[in-house]
């Protein structure tokens, strides 16, 4: 079974973004950039799916700027075996990406596509929705355990209520959340390796999906500072406090 990773750029994790002069975005310039982290946790499971003799390819595919075979490149050195980057500087929305995503699954017929929830950068938690609907595939959402048993796929999330498992016919989606796994860290050797593995650049254009954006961004502004705390003497303080303010 082919395996098919889809993966983002975004700013990392541990770096605060900062916003632009004019408020029309977040500040790219001179920062450091990673993979998504729920990309991560898809391809830790789609390495693991290979290790168990469960999957038998891995194509890990991003859509962004030349800057984002870098990301592939750490996909490929965790364990993928090739790379597909859809090239291009402007922004693309979750629908046009689910678009391509649906081309690119129609060429390489995988029997299973493991994406991010969502990405950190936007939190739009669409694309893998959008992409299910589009191929006519079922999905599993959030995905917390996975487990293939024969042509089903068990698919755990986690609810308000407790946990949902579901039952999947592949071919499928599955979006992965946190507690799927902890991503591996690459190896040396394996980095060097990754540098050997094939990547292939193609366009939006290839692939006749029209990326020209449907949203447009009126101002982005960074949250407002949180206010100093206040100390209280005792619990009858505090309860007098919070009706004061309207919370009881």
């Amino acid at each position: 079974m082919k395996v098919l990773v889809p993966v983002k750029r975004v700013i990392d994790y541990n770096v605060r973004p900062r916003v632009k002069a004019d408020q029309s975005g977040v500040d790219l310039a001179n920062v450091k950039m990673a993979m998504n982290p729920f990309d991560e946790i898809s391809i830790e499971e789609a390495v693991r799916m290979k290790e168990k003799g469960l999957a038998t390819e891995i194509v890990v595919v991003s859509i962004g700027p030349a800057q984002a075979q870098e990301t592939i490149r750490v996909g490929l050195a965790m364990g993928a075996d090739r790379g597909i980057l859809v090239q291009t500087d402007a922004a693309v929305e979750p629908l046009a990406v689910a678009k391509i995503l649906a081309k690119i699954v129609e060429s390489e017929q995988p029997g299973l596509v493991i994406a991010g929830k969502q990405a950190i950068d936007d939190d739009s938690n669409a694309t893998g929705q959008m992409l299910a609907a589009l191929l006519g595939w079922p999905q599993g959402t959030f995905a917390s355990a996975v487990a293939k048993d024969g042509e089903t796929l068990k698919v755990t999330r986690e609810i308000d209520g407790g946990l949902q498992t579901l039952a999947l016919q592949l071919p499928a989606v599955v979006t992965t959340d946190l507690r799927l796994n902890e991503p591996r860290f690459a190896s040396l050797p394996n980095i060097m390796k990754a540098k050997k593995k094939p990547i292939d650049v193609k366009s939006p254009a290839d692939y006749g999906v029209d990326i020209e954006p449907r949203l447009s961004v009126v101002k982005v502004a960074e949250p407002k500072k949180r206010e100093a705390g206040e100390k209280v003497a005792d619990v009858d303080a505090l309860i007098a406090k919070l009706k004061s303010v309207g919370a009881i």
